[in-house]
């Protein structure tokens, strides 16, 4: 399970350091991709192919299903971080996170999201002053 909130540096060469408590789940390899709001979502691998196998089981005549096979997939790298616990971010999902320097690693419970720093701080305050919301949800 995936939880909590980490920040980290992104390195010269573009490498993303996965916290510590991570590391042994994710050794064996992980997926990165891009995120629905300008982040990105990585991945075990267990939970990438639980995630594939759903999407593999949507119709290809939906729309929709395809859109989503697209955004998710085709923005997808897979990555075994090295001995450090480092793994090197593309460039073009850098670029597509707005990510250069400080990042956010939250935990989602199934997988992680990275955020550009700046970009996380109205995204998690929006969310800690949303109950109603929740309430909508049944939370």
């Amino acid at each position: 399970m995936f939880l909590g909130e980490y920040r980290h540096t992104i390195d010269e060469k573009g490498r993303l350091t996965i916290p510590a408590k991570y590391r042994g789940l994710l050794a064996a390899g992980m997926v990165i991709t891009r995120g629905f709001d300008r982040n990105l979502m990585a991945f075990s691998l267990e939970g990438w192919e639980e995630l594939a196998a759903r999407v593999k089981s949507l119709p290809w005549s939906d729309p929709s299903a395809r859109e989503f096979r697209r955004r998710v997939f085709s923005g997808a790298v897979d990555l075994v971080p090295d001995r450090q616990g480092r793994v090197l971010l593309p460039p073009f999902l850098r670029e597509f996170a707005n990510i250069d320097n400080d990042v956010v690693i939250t935990g989602m419970l199934d997988h992680l999201e990275i955020w550009n720093t700046d970009a996380w701080e109205p995204v998690r305050d929006a969310a800690e002053s949303d109950e109603q919301h929740w309430e909508s949800l049944g939370i």
